[in-house]
């Protein structure tokens, strides 16, 4: 009943206050339309006198004859009164009685000093009159000034009758409209909010078990209602289940680490056997140009992240094996036990042809899905041959897994857009299969992702995964968005998932992280001094930056912000060295050759313009590097500069944080990357912005050291909080509570 009342009054005052002032606009509006005309026939009439008056001026008796001339007009319905005020002579007046009380004295006076006309409103004899002067000549002299008088009483009175007949008209529709509004309110929002209150005071006390079907199959108000009520629901279940919920919270005192995520999975998993599915593999076997074998972990967000994971849980990790040795250091099914020298899971290995290779990872995932997500200005490129091969490729491993999976319902984690249709294919054979996909590349909007000529297969392919993960909130958004626009499926927002055919796929933010080193003490290492004297870097200022070369990581940009620091701030010319450890990627594409083209010739014309003898600004060392070689150049920079165009996360940016061990050094990090909405401590850029990104860079080599460790202790505690292992727990927690 309150809000009712409240409704009630505001809709009185509102509509009061917009009756008002629409009434006073306009009367307003027609008492100065009125006026005009009266103005305009005043300022007719009053030449008109002027042209018959000047010529008496030149007689002698010129007031008497001017008096009769006037008196002629005595008795005209507007016209109340005529002055003429002579500068020899004075006043001449009709009526008398303006002479008497010297009515408009001033006005005439005024005219005559300033030698132009006047308009003035006023009252005189009970009357709203209008008063129109104009000068009168003689020989070109101003010799005196005119006045005509005219009764306004009628533009009052007809503004008074209208604002009367306007405010009335208006009222009557204010009380219609308030009364409909009424009406509607109660049926529409305050009817279905008692019912809501009542549900919910039920609920609270026990009396229900169910939403209210009378909820159903109703209007938006009534559909909300259901929703929130749903939503209570949801809430509801959220607290019987926080005591599980603690459990991947568990023991914040000691973090997450490999042997608590080890622990706390084998209760979670029951035996049930761990897969991983990526196109890249965790360790690489190639041969060096001596003949000997050498096994490298490739720079890689998915092994950063996931190979931590299994060496603490177990299981088989299936991938592309891509290396020149991969073949010779594998048993006959294709398999070899990983991390060299410490085996903790098994690698199994897909073979793939050069075509197979070429249409799935050169073509439809590299040049179609990965430029579709990023925003990078990058036109994907989608052909029929390619997608053919992606679907080839994508049952390969699918049909991999399932010789592997056994008795016991696998759990598996899918990863990235390579393999959107793996999800559906296991599930089709195995429906006992507990399935994770995560996407490690943003998600566009739907508006982008229209673009691909086969979006409804890859949302099926992706909606056979029980949960699917994104780094972000905002991408989780975005695909909900694209499965309600592309798909008939019903998208539940209060539990974030995607209801299709009565199988429901749950849409959950996972932000990855990375392997906190264990040791936080740091320590003197004998290669950071071989690699400064190697490199000539003692007494340098030293960046740094760690990327596989590809145009979404923003290099272009980012060496030209290195020029443009040199430029403006000259003092650092022969001082500043920026080393880029790059990572050839993708290299049989003709879009990432030219990039590599362009960043050699950038990096060639910066050295030449400021190099100077041994001393070179820019230092581009490419090669696949080794965790160990990267972490040592990561301890030396006095900052790291990630400058991704467009990213999911960017684990360089949280490695470069574990790494410093010092707690110094400063990273400056794209607001594009997924990792800018935790690292909050981080100088944050757009890297598009050349000359703000010169700023900060020098903002950051003249940073105060407590401002440095302040920024880096708060960074080094997020991420090693929010470590891969608790990434791991949560994602496969959620895969298991699905069931």
């Amino acid at each position: 009943m309150k809000i009712t009342f409240r409704l009630i009054i505001s809709l009185i005052v509102g509509t009061a206050f917009v009756v008002f002032l629409f009434s006073a606009i306009q009367t307003r509006i027609e008492e100065k339309k009125l006026d005009e005309d009266l103005e305009l026939r005043a300022e007719v009439l009053a030449k008109t006198f002027k042209e018959a008056l000047e010529p008496f001026l030149e007689q002698t008796e010129s007031p008497v004859r001017i008096k009769k001339f006037i008196e002629k007009f005595k008795g005209r319905t507007r016209l109340v009164g005529i002055e003429v005020y002579l500068k020899d002579t004075g006043f001449i007046t009709l009526p008398e009685e303006l002479a008497e009380k010297k009515v408009f004295e001033q006005e005439l006076s005024e005219t005559v000093e300033k030698g132009k006309a006047l308009r003035r409103n006023g009252q005189w004899n009970a009357k709203s009159i209008a008063l129109e002067t104009m000068p009168l000549e003689k020989d070109g002299v101003i010799a005196g000034a005119l006045g005509l008088i005219h009764d306004r009483t009628y533009i009052v009175r007809r503004i008074n009758e209208f604002r009367k007949r306007t405010a009335l008209t208006f009222s009557i529709l204010a009380l219609i409209l308030s009364l409909t509004t009424l009406v509607l309110i109660r049926w529409s929002i305050t009817g279905p909010i008692a019912k809501i209150a009542d549900w919910a005071r039920k609920a609270r006390l026990g009396e229900t078990r169910q939403i209210e079907p009378a909820f159903r199959e109703k209007g938006e108000i009534q559909r909300l209602a259901f929703e929130i009520m749903h939503m209570a629901s949801s809430l509801k279940a959220a607290r019987i289940d926080l005591h599980e919920k603690s459990q991947v919270s568990d023991s914040q005192d000691s973090g997450w680490s490999k042997e608590k995520l080890k622990n706390y999975l084998q209760g979670k998993l029951e035996g049930l056997p761990l897969f991983v599915i990526s196109n890249r593999e965790p360790y690489i076997h190639r041969k060096r140009p001596e003949g000997q074998i050498e096994c490298i972990i490739p720079a890689s967000g998915v092994v950063t992240a996931l190979d931590p994971v299994l060496q603490a849980t177990g299981g088989m990790w299936i991938a592309h094996g891509s290396g020149s040795a991969d073949r010779e250091t594998v048993n006959p099914e294709g398999k070899i036990l990983v991390p060299p020298g410490n085996p903790a899971y098994l690698l199994k290995r897909v073979w793939l042809t050069e075509e197979e290779e070429k249409g799935f990872y050169y073509g439809f995932s590299n040049e179609g899905l990965w430029p579709l997500c990023h925003i990078a200005h990058t036109r994907p490129i989608f052909n029929i041959q390619d997608w053919e091969q992606y679907q080839k490729v994508n049952r390969r491993f699918a049909d991999a897994l399932l010789e592997e999976a056994g008795a016991n319902s696998p759990l598996i984690l899918v990863q990235d857009y390579h393999f959107a249709l793996v999800p559906k294919m296991i599930k089709e054979m195995r429906p006992d299969a507990k399935i994770a996909l995560f996407w490690h590349v943003p998600w566009p909007n739907p508006e982008a992702f229209g673009i691909c000529p086969w979006q409804e297969e890859i949302l099926e392919g992706m909606l056979g995964s029980d949960v699917i993960g994104f780094h972000t909130q905002f991408h989780c958004n975005n695909f909900l968005d694209t499965v309600d626009r592309f798909l008939e499926s019903r998208i539940d927002w209060t539990v974030f998932g995607v209801n299709r055919g009565g199988k429901i796929s749950y849409i959950r933010p996972f932000p990855i992280s990375i392997a906190f080193p264990q040791n936080e003490k740091a320590t003197e290492n004998q290669n950071l001094q071989e690699i400064k004297k190697k490199f000539r870097l003692e007494g340098k200022k030293i960046g740094v930056g760690v990327d596989r070369i590809d145009y979404t990581k923003g290099l272009l940009e980012r060496f030209r912000s290195i020029e443009r620091t040199l430029e403006k701030y000259p003092q650092y010319r022969g001082h500043l060295i920026f080393i880029e450890l790059g990572a050839p990627s993708r290299i049989l594409i003709p879009g990432y050759q030219h990039h590599l083209q362009e960043v050699e010739e950038l990096v060639s014309k910066i050295n030449a313009r400021f190099g100077q003898g041994e001393y070179q600004p820019i230092l581009f060392l490419k090669d696949h590097h080794s965790q160990s070689t990267i972490h040592d150049f990561y301890q030396l920079a006095d900052f790291c500069l990630v400058s991704s165009l467009h990213d999911g996360m960017n684990l360089v940016a949280k490695e470069f944080v574990a790494a410093r061990e010092d707690e110094d050094g400063v990273l400056i990090l794209s607001r594009f990357t997924g990792a800018s909405q935790e690292l909050r401590s981080a100088l944050q850029i757009n890297p598009y912005d050349i000359e703000r990104v010169a700023d900060t860079v020098y903002q950051a080599l003249t940073m105060l050291p407590e401002e440095r460790q302040e920024r880096m202790k708060r960074m080094r505690t997020l991420v090693k909080e929010y470590n891969v292992y608790r990434w791991a727990a949560e994602q496969i927690t959620e895969l298991i509570k699905a069931f």
